[in-house]
């Protein structure tokens, strides 16, 4: 494993355990510069492709997905690790739906209804960049249609 710092490849593990939900291993690192990090190792079952709404095609990216999500979540009280097992939750569940190809408007339906659900403001953050609302009646109307602030 290279070193983040000095970018050279001699580092030994130093501690490995499982994630809480079992999906990964978590090995603290230790460089020969003195550096200590921390690496994951999950299973990948299959290669995901990811089709974009233009048609083109890339591969599933785990980590563009948790960037989004936890720009989504930023200052908002949920903790490290439960962002962590939602992006979990969500990766299985692409990988259980057995096919190769997946949308972007699958991906983005899946966060989206887990958002809803863990955070209700991380939730209209995503909707937002994800909706790609136009002008502000657009965000207006979205915000309006939602049960959790309707009564409030």
């Amino acid at each position: 494993m290279i070193c983040s710092i000095c970018k050279k490849g001699e580092t030994s593990v130093v501690d490995s355990r499982p994630t809480e939900d079992g999906t990964a291993i978590r090995r603290r690192r230790l460089c020969v510069c003195g550096a200590r990090f921390t690496t994951f190792e999950r299973v990948q079952y299959r290669e995901l492709m990811v089709v974009k709404k233009n048609g083109r095609k890339s591969t599933f990216d785990r980590d563009k997905l948790a960037k989004s999500v936890f720009i989504a979540l930023k200052k908002r009280p949920i903790d490290t690790e439960t962002t962590e097992k939602f992006i979990s939750k969500i990766s299985r569940s692409l990988e259980e739906l057995g096919q190769s190809e997946i949308s972007t408007n699958t991906i983005g339906t899946m966060v989206m209804d887990g958002l809803k659900e863990l955070d209700p403001v991380a939730y209209v953050r995503f909707a937002s960049v994800y909706r790609n609302f136009k002008e502000e009646k657009d965000f207006v109307q979205f915000v309006d249609r939602l049960d959790v602030y309707k009564n409030k």
